[in-house]
């Protein structure tokens, strides 16, 4: 164990447990296996010499994938699929009526929720590397994962969406070395055993959770502290920088655009959105950056990534080369075709901060006009953000709505998207998908953008638009 438990958050005593548990178990089921976050972790575990099974309610790309590992999976979901499993791992989706989450607890299996598992496997690694922030994270581990795969270093990933040069949201490596996103939602990111920590931001986010800014912040605090080996950080946000005050005991590195930074750009140029930098390390000119994701804010993440890289042995000029072939992970402004001259595309982003920078990346593209086709997410958030919402959905051209997708949450806070469609000129709100693909198919033109917006499963609605301008050949 890389940690005294005295000093570690209260949930990693389940971590802690099920790493020992991992030293006795052979078999292990996995509920709802084709989930994005547990497909790695079922790899991984394989890897390892496991025997694994798993379920899920539909088949998918992923289900193949594991399949073709050798591990059985069901489709559909009953009591008996458990039989024989010593370990259980459900995703935090699985109801609690789930049979064969009851089956499970009823029969004494010992049963553990997806991030409790992440922990454990995290703890394998002797460099693990774990990137944080309320936005940026998936942008971020991708790039790493991509730079250290293409120079060699061979890493282990759980990362947040697919990156095209895997094909997957995860890997398994031949070596000590991991890369994993890591998730402050309910302080999962405190299970985790980072060796490097890198804090790309702190922002207001999961309010119904840490209830204000000062709570994120000390979870933040609590996890640079886990960092075993270094903590990289962004040396420009203030948030950030409160969370590593009175860190101690380990190599600090910052980067920013501040020259004051340890790594830092200069020279900026932005050519319809893309970026190219003057990348330096301590009064070091490293190398000229040309990026091929969008946005001013892929700076900062370009530099932690390349500060992670170059930490890890790897030659700025290398890294740069493979920074600069990155162009992009799965939901992140994914383009995902041209149909009668409109291009289509996908976001992730679902909090106000991540929409601004998204949404002036995309006005500043060349496009006629930007369609912002958005579905909120959560009822907590879109009530005690509502305000920022609306000022962030009047940057572009066209603003289009669904009503809010609720995921875990009862609407307790009485918050609709109508009340949001108020605040924002001229936007439009649909109850389906359907309607909001009709919308935009009947009103978009040649030279516009349209971008769906959420983390929910928004781009069902760009699938249905898809759909139908390909029924028109």
């Amino acid at each position: 164990m890389k940690y005294n438990i005295n000093n570690r958050f209260k949930g990693v005593i389940v971590v802690t447990v099920i790493s020992e548990l991992l030293k006795k178990v052979k078999r292990i089921h996995f509920i709802g296996i084709g989930g994005s976050g547990m497909c790695p972790l079922a790899e991984i575990l394989h890897s390892q010499g496991y025997e694994l099974s798993g379920s899920d309610n539909n088949e998918s790309d992923t289900l193949a994938r594991i399949r073709n590992l050798g591990i059985p999976v069901v489709v559909g979901q009953k009591a008996e699929n458990i039989k024989g499993a010593e370990m259980i791992v459900y995703t935090a989706a699985i109801l609690k009526d789930n049979p064969e989450l009851i089956a499970a607890k009823n029969s004494g299996i010992p049963t553990f929720e997806r991030a409790e598992m992440l922990g454990a496997i995290t703890d394998m690694f002797s460099n693990c590397i774990c990137v944080c922030g309320t936005h940026g994270k998936t942008t971020t581990s991708s790039m790493i994962t991509q730079m250290l795969l293409e120079n060699g270093k061979d890493p282990s990933a759980v990362i947040g969406g697919k990156l095209p040069l895997i094909n997957s949201n995860g890997r398994v490596g031949k070596n000590e070395n991991m890369v994993c996103e890591a998730c402050e939602f309910e302080d999962h990111f405190l299970k985790l055993y980072p060796d490097v920590a890198v804090i790309l931001n702190v922002d207001e986010d999961h309010l119904e959770y840490f209830k204000n800014l000062d709570n994120i912040i000390k979870s933040f605090h609590k996890f640079a502290d886990m960092a075993t080996k270094s903590v990289i950080y962004n040396g420009d946000d203030a948030n950030t920088l409160k969370a590593v005050e009175g860190i101690d005991g380990k190599e600090m590195i910052s980067f920013g655009l501040k020259n004051s930074n340890d790594y830092y750009a200069e020279n900026i140029e932005m050519n319809h959105a893309f970026a190219k930098f003057d990348a330096y390390k301590r009064g070091e000119f490293l190398g000229r950056v040309s990026l091929r994701v969008p946005g001013h804010h892929n700076v900062y993440n370009a530099l932690a990534a390349i500060a992670v890289c170059m930490q890890n042995s790897v030659e700025a000029e290398d890294a740069i080369k493979a920074l600069e072939n990155f162009a992009g992970a799965g939901r992140r402004f994914e383009k995902l075709g041209t149909y009668n001259g409109i291009d289509i595309a996908d976001d992730y982003a679902h909090h106000p901060a991540e929409l601004r920078v998204t949404l002036e990346a995309a006005m500043e593209m060349g496009y006629k006009r930007v369609w912002a086709v958005f579905q909120p997410f959560t009822y907590s958030r879109t009530a005690m953000l509502m305000d920022d919402f609306a000022e962030v959905l009047k940057i572009p051209d066209k603003c289009v709505m669904t009503e809010i997708m609720g995921s875990r949450e009862v609407n307790t806070y009485n918050v609709y998207t109508s009340q949001l469609a108020e605040k924002i000129p001229g936007s439009v709100w649909f109850n389906t998908f359907e309607e909001v693909a009709d919308y935009v198919y009947k009103n978009a033109e040649e030279g516009d953008l349209v971008i769906t917006l959420g983390c929910g499963d928004i781009y069902k609605a760009a699938k249905i638009l898809i759909k139908k301008y390909k029924a028109e050949k």
